[in-house]
């Protein structure tokens, strides 16, 4: 029969019949497929919680893997891994690029232009497969409940390991085939038997560390490919062990069941979002392995009378492309409407978009590109696909990115004088208007905003407790007249924008103990556990070193009433400092917003009331420093609010320079315009020359 006739008649069988044709097809697995898409939709779009889903994906995955590449090595197939990969490769790169170029499409309508460059960044690694390590390096909180603050590209995390995986298992699945012909000339083994030896050593070492990493450093272990590696071969061992497991009909009916009841209820019965991937990502994996063993069970009963469904099986055919969809529609959905969290019908909407951009990627995209075969230099060409559609993406976002990088640089090569910043709000410059110029620093630079400190801690300024293991300083002068410890959190830290180039000029060494959301001060319930041991630690490193001064933020600032209150323990932590002969220059809070205020600039301008919120809606009429006046000798206080607001307001921009970075931190740059006035008043109020 000829190749075109042969075609014509097996496009024309029932789908079914085809299905039914394809070696090891499992339509309760396509049907679990579709179960586990839903569940990550779900979660992500109502609850805000882990589902268990991808871990499922991941088990899938490695499990249909392992059955096809079995089949080949026990028929003497050829494994032909390079074919193996571009084939592969050439049906998953097209539609994650089409959907990148959608989500790039969204980020320049949608979102602000301060988190442009961090999407062009995860298209990057998106594409190559690198997202979760993009992620895990940059401690992402896929947890968070407003997902409209959400990169639209997070969720090819996982896509990222499972290409990752995808090149590795072909190669464990080629070299335990080069290990079993071997063995086989001396004993019997089977290939089979090698593969469980190998797998079950990835399984066991992963989960171990697993276990580890989760429990020390989770946000990190989540995105790690490490941790996830025993999910692949949990799937990969049910591959090797399923001709083995022959359950009864009543037996296989039980499993169904409770493998879909553990499955769905995984995460509404499990506080589960600081726990994965360690051991509890077996309560999924397992539901899913259980599903999976009793397979066809035979029953009017079964699960799989469920799982065969075609509304279920159709929507496995599209779940690659629905997960794909899913993520981007919900953050650019939440961006653009400023909803912080859809309610039923909204989520409901999300999800409907979601579904139909899935058919139609899948329909138009995804299917032809896995159905088009050339008769001459198949793996030839498949290759240019594959580098085309690569292209088609690497484009646009190297274009994009030159030009940002084009625009960040001319707006910091503009002169100072078009940009004074704080100075602008100096008692000489008064009445006097700021020329227009860009807003500085552009917002691609944004991300550079955070005040530099020059490096660990050296010599004797080493600390003993390793809870302070995190201790930096600025280079040590050539000669140092003063020593200051720096203690408290980020609101501390940003003031080293100013500090760290005054004393590089006075000659002062500056060493910082910082923790994120943890201002110093004496043990309070306030305060969690960690913070106070932290607090704690650091007291103890300024007694033992005894600098001339400590440098502090003395008030606490709030998104809500009442907007800046003091500092808890904050007299009582300073006052051993103090006895000591220790100077302590507390400094006021700056504000803190319920909106991230360049993007606020970014979308409605300057001048727009809600990037201008009052005084009395960001700092307390009368400030926390006046109740610490008098109360312990030592304490040197300095508020700088009036060159963070003016005139009743707390501007977003201030002299062309964005004063903050987020909802609540200084740009480096305000700070650095502040250096004179900072200076004058410190100096005003140590008595230091």
């Amino acid at each position: 029969m000829p190749r075109e006739e042969r075609a014509g008649k097996e496009n024309h069988e029932p789908r079914a019949a085809r299905l039914k044709a394809k070696p090891g097809y499992r339509p309760e697995v396509q049907g679990l497929r579709a179960l586990a898409v839903l569940m990550v939709v779900t979660y992500h779009v109502w609850l805000g919680r882990v589902s268990g889903g991808v871990d499922i994906f991941l088990l899938i995955s490695a499990f249909l893997l392992t059955m096809s590449f079995v089949r080949k090595v026990e028929k003497g197939t050829p494994l032909r891994l390079v074919s193996h990969w571009l084939h592969l490769f050439k049906r998953l790169i097209p539609a994650a690029v089409v959907v990148i170029l959608g989500v790039l499409a969204g980020t320049w309508l949608v979102l602000p232009q301060s988190r442009w460059p961090d999407v062009l960044n995860e298209a990057w690694a998106s594409l190559l497969y690198g997202q979760n390590w993009l992620l895990a390096n940059t401690a992402v909180d896929y947890y968070a409940q407003d997902h409209s603050g959400a990169s639209p590209l997070q969720h090819f995390w996982s896509l990222s390991i499972q290409g990752q995986v995808f090149i590795l298992w072909p190669l464990i699945f080629a070299g335990s085939a080069l290990v079993w012909r071997l063995l086989r000339r001396r004993r019997d083994v089977s290939y089979r038997t090698v593969l469980m030896v190998a797998f079950g050593g990835i399984f066991t070492a992963s989960l171990v560390f697993s276990i580890g990493q989760t429990a020390s450093n989770q946000a990190y272990a989540y995105f790690d490919t490490r941790t996830r590696l025993w999910e692949f071969a949990l799937g990969s061992l049910l591959a090797l062990a399923l001709p083995y497991l022959k359950p009864g009909k009543a037996l296989r009916v039980v499993l169904g069941w409770a493998g879909l009841a553990a499955m769905i209820s995984c995460g509404l019965l499990l506080t589960v979002d600081r726990s994965f991937p360690g051991f509890i990502a077996l309560w999924p994996t397992l539901a899913a392995a259980a599903i999976i063993v009793a397979g066809q069970s035979g029953s009017r009963f079964g699960v799989d009378r469920i799982l065969c469904s075609k509304p279920l099986v159709a929507l496995g055919d599209n779940s690659y492309a629905l997960y794909l969809w899913h993520w981007p529609v919900l953050v650019l959905s939440l961006a653009a409407t400023g909803i912080e969290k859809p309610n039923l019908v909204q989520g409901l909407a999300i999800v409907a978009g979601s579904v139909v951009l899935a058919v139609l990627t899948t329909r138009f995209v995804e299917k032809p590109l896995r159905e088009w075969h050339w008769p001459q230099l198949r793996a030839w060409r498949t290759a240019v696909v594959i580098v085309a559609c690569g292209a088609l993406l690497a484009g646009p976002v190297a274009l994009w990115q030159t030009r940002l990088n084009a625009e960040e640089a001319a707006a910091a090569a503009q002169p100072r004088e078009l940009t004074p910043g704080a100075a602008a709000l100096a008692p000489e410059n008064a009445g006097k208007p700021t020329p227009e110029a860009t807003v500085i620093p552009a917002p691609a630079a944004m991300k550079n905003e955070w005040a530099d400190i020059d490096g660990l801690c050296t010599d004797q300024n080493v600390p003993s407790d390793p809870l302070l293991n995190g201790c930096l300083q600025n280079s040590k002068p050539d000669k140092v007249t003063k020593r200051i410890v720096v203690l408290g959190d980020s609101h501390a830290q940003q003031y080293m924008a100013a500090l760290g180039p005054i004393a590089r000029d006075h000659g002062w060494e500056v060493v910082t103990l910082l923790k994120g959301n943890c201002r110093f001060g004496a043990e309070s319930p306030e305060r969690d556990a960690d913070c106070n041991a932290f607090n704690k630690a650091s007291a103890a490193y300024v007694m033992e070193h005894k600098p001339d001064a400590v440098f502090t933020v003395a008030s606490l600032t709030h998104k809500e009433a009442p907007f800046e209150t003091e500092v808890p323990g904050y007299l009582e932590g300073i006052k051993p400092f103090t006895d000591a002969g220790i100077d302590v220059v507390g400094v006021r809070d700056n504000p803190r917003f319920a909106i991230n205020m360049p993007e606020c600039v970014q979308k409605y301008g300057t001048a727009a009331p809600e990037c201008n919120p009052p005084l009395g809606e960001s700092l307390a009429a009368r400030s926390p420093l006046d109740a610490y006046r008098g109360k312990v000798d030592g304490l040197r206080l300095m508020d700088m609010s009036d060159f963070i607001c003016a005139d009743g307001i707390c501007p977003a921009v201030v002299g062309n320079v964005y004063v903050y970075k987020d909802d609540n931190h200084l740009t480096k740059t305000y700070v650095q315009s502040m250096i004179p006035m900072f200076e004058k008043r410190l100096l005003a109020s140590t008595g230091w020359k």
